[in-house]
């Protein structure tokens, strides 16, 4: 029984994660799978020296069922977010489409608070999604 509901809860996926990990060694896959800090360790060391990067190859399904346990699902998606994230992240679109209104007008006239915010949201996207997902 608890395994339809782990499987029902599909927050993440797998194409987008292996289609991140081609710039795996920048830590695209692990920060959109919620693995922060090893996601700037591949940013930092080029997915450890490459080596981390091809075992995430083989690791990716198991990365994309961790996500899907550890984040709720809702009326928000975490692949629209994160695309808008990493392509319109300093106009603030991602937190728009959050219903983040504030915020999202903060970033758009300040470039993503100079950039910093919009790093920073790399760190916390996927709780941004959730706490969207948990309040709607």
């Amino acid at each position: 029984m608890s395994t339809t509901a782990v499987s029902s809860n599909d927050t993440h996926s797998l194409t987008v994660g292996y289609v991140l990990w081609l710039f795996g060694f920048l830590g695209a896959h692990r920060f959109y799978y919620g693995k922060k800090w090893t996601g700037m360790l591949w940013l930092l060391t080029g997915g450890l020296l490459g080596i981390g990067w091809l075992v995430d190859l083989v690791l990716m399904p198991m990365h994309e069922r961790q996500a899907d346990r550890r984040y709720a699902a809702g009326r928000y998606s975490y692949t629209v977010a994160w695309v808008l994230l990493t392509f319109t992240g300093l106009l603030g679109l991602h937190r728009f489409y959050l219903g983040r209104w504030k915020s999202g007008l903060l970033w758009l006239f300040t470039g993503g608070l100079f950039g910093v915010g919009w790093a920073i949201d790399f760190f916390s996207m996927n709780e941004l999604v959730q706490e969207s997902n948990l309040g709607s």
